[in-house]
């Protein structure tokens, strides 16, 4: 440990850790990235996605855009190793027997153990079995993992992000509002 960090208050320390966390998602090139920006669309067709969105955590997984945008959204709540670990989990399902224990193992470190860069909060009997699991990995060696982070996240996550949206909508109506009474305004 550098000289003068024991001394920092613990709140300090949590939070460089968090940020040591945001950065190196950030940072980390990995499979399980998603395309910082979300596809164009007409505006019609991207009000009838958000929609959609609305209707079911799966169906917003399932749109680019809106697992673009949630995970965008996560970033900014600094739980963005939630989505990162589900996406993981499911690239990790079409990898090759042949790296499965590898790729196990790299998951496990990056987000289950104790001492994970990017920690998933997951209680410790999870965790265990999970341990478990990787010694003779599996396709499915991660889905009661997967299971509970993708509950959390549809439990918790999501209804803020609906919100967040639903905030944005009437935010974006209000200045498309004020744009139209100021342009109206010159025009007499």
């Amino acid at each position: 440990m550098c000289r003068g960090l024991e001394l920092l208050p613990i709140t300090c320390l949590e939070r460089a850790k968090e940020l040591k966390a945001l950065f190196g998602s950030l940072l980390h090139k990995s499979d399980h990235s998603i395309p910082a920006q979300p596809h164009k669309k007409s505006e019609t067709q991207s009000v009838d996605e958000r929609l959609k969105w609305k209707e079911s955590f799966e169906k917003l997984l399932s749109s680019q855009n809106g697992l673009c945008l949630f995970r965008a959204f996560l970033v900014s709540e600094f739980s963005e190793e939630n989505i990162a670990f589900y996406l993981a989990c499911e690239d990790y399902r079409t990898t090759k027997p042949s790296q499965m224990s590898e790729k196990a193992k790299q998951i496990f470190d990056e987000f289950i153990s104790a001492d994970a860069p990017r920690e998933v909060n997951l209680d410790h009997v999870t965790k265990a079995i999970t341990k478990e699991n990787i010694e003779h990995p599996t396709r499915s060696c991660f889905d009661l993992a997967q299971a509970k982070i993708y509950t959390l996240m549809e439990k918790d996550c999501y209804p803020r992000f609906l919100k967040s949206l639903s905030q944005q909508s009437e935010q974006d109506r209000l200045s498309d509002f004020l744009k139209s009474c100021a342009t109206g305004g010159r025009q007499m």
